[in-house]
């Protein structure tokens, strides 16, 4: 029997590896270095630290990071609805594959769709509010665009109405390759639809959840661009600023690319500090199950 010599499959690899290693680690070290300079066009001199220093006396940058950090408040939102939705439509109750659909959809529908509809529902005299005018709920028809305590908040909302999408076709598919025995051993020794939620059905979809845990914590940190772009500009004021704006606005409104490249680096190594624990706890997980 012959026996292929250990470093040929990373050969056959090396084209592709190369090509990656290219695409994604360049721009990487690009970005790491014009963090460290005062680019004017395409270099600038050598500045040391003082990127980072301005940064970090700088309030909108503040705001922006305590912006994002309360964005990740959707992750558990996010997690909560899409498991149970999910089990909703596992246990087939009727419609349940129009359900399905009609839930999915939002994830299909582009961003900008998305932010440009919900941005004109969501102003101060939009259909949001005048239906609730229109159901006697003055109280409750609020500014939710244009007022800087409400913007974020809305701003998650919609987020969090596309984002969940994924979520439950994600749980769904994990759902139906369960083994349908356990659900009916459950049901007959008298457990209730929270007790199957909780003691059957939960353990089994571990590692789905932490997967989308990772996902859902990656899109809160550095894929909310769009949604904010679109919707509110990061406004009013700086109510709704988050990291990615403020690298776009440096990058692209200031002409200060140094200082997006030193944000950016501080965004890659806080998404890489929160992801690398989650990847470890789920390594841990695979290897006592």
């Amino acid at each position: 029997m012959l026996r292929t010599p250990h470093h040929i499959p990373f050969l056959y690899l090396a084209p592709a590896l190369t090509l990656l290693l290219f695409a994604f680690g360049y721009p990487l070290v690009a970005v790491v270095n014009f963090s460290f300079r005062r680019i004017r066009g395409a270099t600038g001199p050598f500045i040391g630290l003082d990127n980072y220093l301005q940064i970090i006396k700088d309030k909108v940058f503040h705001d922006a990071v305590s912006h994002n950090a309360l964005l990740l408040l959707a992750v558990p939102v996010l997690i909560g609805i899409s498991i149970v939705l999910s089990v909703f439509l596992y246990e087939r109750v009727p419609g349940w594959q129009v359900y399905r659909s009609i839930l999915f959809m939002p994830y299909v529908l582009a961003v900008p769709v998305v932010g440009i509809v919900f941005s004109n529902m969501f102003q101060l005299n939009g259909v949001v509010n005048e239906l609730l005018r229109g159901a006697g709920l003055h109280t409750l028809a609020l500014d939710w665009i244009g007022s800087s305590r409400m913007a974020l908040w809305t701003v998650m909302g919609v987020i969090v109405w596309r984002e969940a999408g994924f979520g439950i076709v994600l749980f769904l598919a994990r759902l139906l390759s369960l083994n349908e025995e356990l659900q009916d051993a459950a049901r007959i020794d008298g457990a209730g639809w929270w007790q199957r939620l909780v003691y059957v059905t939960l353990p089994q979809m571990r590692e789905t959840i932490e997967f989308y845990v990772v996902v859902s914590v990656i899109t809160m940190l550095a894929w909310v661009f769009s949604y904010v772009y679109v919707i509110s500009r990061g406004g009013p004021g700086n109510a709704t600023q988050i990291m990615e704006l403020y690298i776009y606005n440096f990058a692209f409104r200031n002409a200060l690319p140094g200082i997006a490249s030193a944000v950016a680096v501080i965004l890659f190594v806080v998404t890489f500090i929160l992801i690398v624990p989650l990847f470890r706890l789920r390594s841990a997980n695979g290897g006592s199950a």
